[in-house]
């Protein structure tokens, strides 16, 4: 299948020859595997019952998120570069097959509660008796350990729990849409099983891991939690515009179109901010500016620059601003950025050719290699796509399959 990096087709993936199965539900883990496998890793998706549910999760609020087919696509964002096969490891039979996969594996990942696991046989005890080098990579909504350790949770479970709903200093909780914390978590989990293969790559030992939603969120807000901690004090400053100074404030423009700008020292931007926008008048003005030649954030100051900002189009102050050397840039939709000529430029996004979408445009890999290359390779499978192919490779006749599908151990 094409993909953007067909003029690196050559070059290796950094992960080729890792295998991982994985026995997954949504986005938290099935996204850090796909993470994987934009890095060259093959992944074996195990699904059984009525599949992912992820499949099937197609409306939230007002926004319909099916395809052609009548899946998610944010099934297929989690499960993208994967083959799939349907098992039920409940089965006699099922559990051989699963033993095999996972004797073979390098990564087992589950995000299934630790009883679920315990149940199935597929917690990290019961799977090093047949691999011991095995990486059991698990994911949970709370970690671990503790009381809430065998809870279910999803995304906004997580930014609940870890203060990160007040990180938008609204005073009111506001919840970041979609899966922002299911994708840092996804993300957590691919440097964790990475960091692992490296240890094993070192040490020769495998081990089990372990990521959570609640800890991402937590780890995301690093500087809060510092702040928190040493200050005594709620770090998660105001939104409000006029508690903030017009060098890191936003403002509308004549087109309807959002700037924003982000300086610091403050001191040395100011006088060529008040410049820039025929303002040279604040500096002399005690209200405005303060003795270290500072502006003095008030809502009086705002509402001076909003009238200003009113004057010209976004662009038209993007290039008055960079052109001397200020640091702004243009408040995007997500919707503006796949024309966006600098994540075109970099890579961050690429035209894709799905079997069934047609050409669309996706996320990029957003690392950079000089030796190697990375990014996705082909589209979620369907339920159950290559169980067949799959059970081919583990030695298994085609009598043996057309058996298993009558005993209901595949599909």
């Amino acid at each position: 299948m094409p993909t953007h990096n067909d003029h690196q087709v050559n070059l290796p993936m950094p992960l080729e020859g890792i295998n991982i199965v994985e026995y997954g539900v949504f986005h938290a883990g099935p996204g850090g595997t796909a993470i994987l496998g934009d890095l060259g890793a093959e992944i074996i998706k195990i699904e059984s019952g009525f599949g992912d549910p992820e499949r099937y999760w197609t409306k939230i609020a007002d926004l319909d998120m099916s395809l052609p087919n009548g899946e998610s696509i944010m099934h297929e964002v989690s499960n993208r570069n994967k083959r799939g096969i349907y098992l039920d490891i409940n089965t006699e039979a099922g559990k051989k097959i699963f033993h095999q996969l996972v004797k073979n594996a390098d990564v087992f990942m589950s995000n299934l509660r630790k009883s679920t696991k315990v149940k199935l046989g597929i917690d990290y005890e019961s799977l090093r008796q047949i691999n011991p080098k095995l990486i059991h990579a698990n994911v949970s909504g709370y970690g671990p350990e503790g009381p809430m350790d065998n809870l279910g949770a999803f995304d906004p479970l997580g930014q609940a729990v870890s203060g990160l709903m007040f990180a938008a200093g609204t005073g009111e909780p506001v919840l970041l849409h979609l899966g922002v914390l299911d994708q840092s978590t996804a993300i957590a989990l691919s440097h964790a099983i990475i960091t692992a293969l490296f240890v094993r790559e070192r040490r020769g030992i495998g081990q089990e891991i372990h990521v959570s939603l609640f800890g991402t969120a937590l780890w995301l807000q690093h500087p809060n939690l510092m702040l928190a901690s040493v200050l005594g004090v709620d770090p998660c400053v105001k939104s409000d515009r006029p508690a903030h100074s017009p060098l890191r404030n936003s403002f509308c423009c004549k087109d309807g179109q959002w700037i924003i700008g982000t300086h610091h020292p403050e001191e040395k931007y100011w006088k060529k901010f008040c410049e820039l926008t025929d303002l040279p008048g604040l500096l002399d003005d005690r209200r405005y500016t303060d003795e270290s030649g500072r502006p003095i954030p008030s809502r009086q100051l705002l509402e001076i620059f909003d009238r200003v900002f009113s004057g010209r189009t976004r662009d038209e102050w993007i290039e008055i601003f960079l052109s001397h050397g200020l640091m702004f840039c243009p408040v995007k939709h997500i919707s503006e950025v796949k024309n966006d000529i600098q994540a075109n430029a970099n890579q961050y996004v690429v035209p894709f050719i799905h079997p069934d979408l047609g050409s669309i445009t996706i996320p990029g890999y957003p690392v950079h290699f000089s030796h190697c290359r990375a990014g996705t390779r082909g589209p979620a499978p369907g339920l159950g796509q290559h169980t067949d192919e799959i059970l081919e490779e583990l030695g298994y006749s085609s009598q043996d399959i057309v058996r298993f599908k009558k005993d209901r151990v595949v599909r």
